[in-house]
C-alpha cells in the first residue's frame, strides 16, 4: 500500500540489483553490488511483443539512486513525475533506467579514474546490457538517450560523445561545463578553507569522516574539490592531486589542464562527428544557477554550433541550481519523442 504522499502508478519501478566486475577492486572500496531502478511504462506488460526506446538518469554530486524517492512537498519526485507524464499521453513511452554511481567521495562524473574506479565502463558496458538483456529495449544507438543535472548532466554531455555506438540522445541540467567559471571561483574558496587544515585536503578529509558531515561551512566545497580531483586527475598510485597550490591558490597547470580535457564546452572539436550523428540534444539551466552553468550551457550550444550540430534545444529558466526537478519530465518528453 502506497504511503498516504504517495500516487499508485501507472507503470511500474523493478528495484533491482546489478554486480560489477569492473568495479571489483576499486580504489576506494566502494560497493560492487549495485542498485538499479528500472521504470516501466503503463501498457508495458500487456503488450508482450512490444518494444520501447530507453532513457538513462544520471545523479547529481553527492547523490545516489535512492535520493530519486525524495519529496518535496507539493512536488513530485521524478519517477512519480515520469509516470503520470505517460500516464497522460504527454510523450511516447520509455523505459527509464536510474543509474546508481555513488563513491565514497560523493560521485564519480562518469569517468574511469585511478581515483575512484571505473564507471563510464560500469555504466555503458554493465548497466546497458544488464537493461537490454532483461528488459523489452530498443537495442539500438537511435532509441537510447542519456539525462541528468549537474554532475549527472556532465555525464550526459560527455557519454554521447565517448559512447556514440551506445546513445542517440542526451538531455542536460545545468550540467558541469566551462570550467574557469565553474570550478576556479570554488578553488580560491578551497584555499581559503585548507588554512585551518595547514594546506592539507587530507586533514580535511580526515575531520569530516569523524563528525557530523556538512557541518562547517567549506564542506561542500571541499568535498567537490577533492571528490573531482579524484575523478579528473588522480596520481598513479589513485591519490587525488589538486589542480592548484593549496597555499597560494595558483593553477598547477598541467594538472589544471587535465580537467579542461573534461570540460565538455573544449570536448566538442574532439567529438563533433559524434554530436552531429544525435537525434536529441537537450541543454538548459537557470539565470541565477550558483556555479553559472547557464552560461556552461550557452557555451556548450556555442561549441556545438561551430562544428555544424544543428537541431539543439537550448532553454534558460528562472531559477537556480536546486529545486528544479520539474525540468526533468519536460526533457524527459523531448526525449522521448526523439528517440521513439
Amino acid at each position: 500500500m502506497p504511503l498516504p504522499w504517495e500516487r499508485d502508478l501507472a507503470g511500474r519501478i523493478d528495484h533491482l540489483t546489478i554486480s560489477s566486475d569492473v568495479l571489483r577492486g576499486n580504489p576506494l572500496g566502494d560497493p560492487t553490488e549495485r542498485p538499479l531502478w528500472v521504470y516501466v511504462p503503463p501498457g508495458y506488460d500487456e503488450a508482450p511483443d512490444r518494444r520501447y526506446p530507453s532513457v538513462y538518469v544520471l545523479q547529481g554530486y553527492t547523490g545516489n539512486v535512492a535520493m530519486w524517492a525524495n519529496r518535496s512537498a507539493y512536488r513530485l519526485p521524478f519517477p512519480e513525475a515520469a509516470d503520470q507524464l505517460f500516464a497522460r499521453g504527454g510523450a511516447p513511452p520509455c523505459i527509464v533506467v536510474f543509474v546508481d554511481a555513488w563513491t565514497a567521495y560523493g560521485g564519480s562524473q562518469f569517468v574511469d579514474s585511478d581515483g575512484t574506479g571505473r564507471y563510464h565502463t560500469y555504466f555503458c558496458d554493465e548497466v546497458v546490457p544488464f537493461v537490454d538483456s532483461h528488459y523489452r529495449t530498443l537495442a539500438e544507438a537511435g532509441h537510447r538517450g542519456v539525462q541528468g543535472k549537474s554532475s549527472g548532466g556532465f555525464g550526459a554531455m560527455i557519454t554521447p560523445m565517448l559512447r556514440p555506438d551506445l546513445f542517440g540522445g542526451m538531455a542536460s541540467h545545468a550540467g558541469d561545463s566551462y570550467y574557469e567559471l565553474l570550478y576556479l571561483p570554488e578553488f580560491a574558496k578551497s584555499v581559503r578553507a585548507l588554512r585551518d587544515y595547514d594546506g592539507s585536503i587530507e586533514k580535511w578529509w580526515e575531520d569530516f569522516q569523524g563528525r557530523v558531515a556538512f557541518t562547517k561551512p567549506a564542506d561542500e566545497t571541499l568535498l567537490m574539490t577533492l571528490g573531482v580531483s579524484a575523478c579528473f586527475s588522480a596520481r598513479e598510485d589513485g591519490s587525488p592531486e589538486l589542480p592548484f597550490d593549496p597555499f597560494t591558490g595558483r593553477l598547477r597547470e598541467e594538472v589544471w589542464l587535465r580537467w579542461l580535457d573534461w570540460d565538455p564546452v573544449r570536448m566538442v572539436p574532439k567529438y563533433a562527428d559524434a554530436l552531429r550523428g544525435l537525434r536529441a540534444i537537450w541543454v538548459d539551466g537557470g539565470t541565477r544557477d550558483e556555479w553559472f552553468l547557464d552560461v556552461g550551457g550557452q557555451a556548450f550550444c556555442d561549441s556545438l554550433a561551430a562544428v555544424d550540430v544543428k537541431d539543439v534545444h537550448f532553454e534558460l529558466f528562472d531559477g537556480g541550481h536546486g529545486r528544479i526537478e520539474y525540468r526533468y519530465p519536460l526533457s524527459l518528453a523531448y526525449l522521448a519523442e526523439r528517440l521513439s
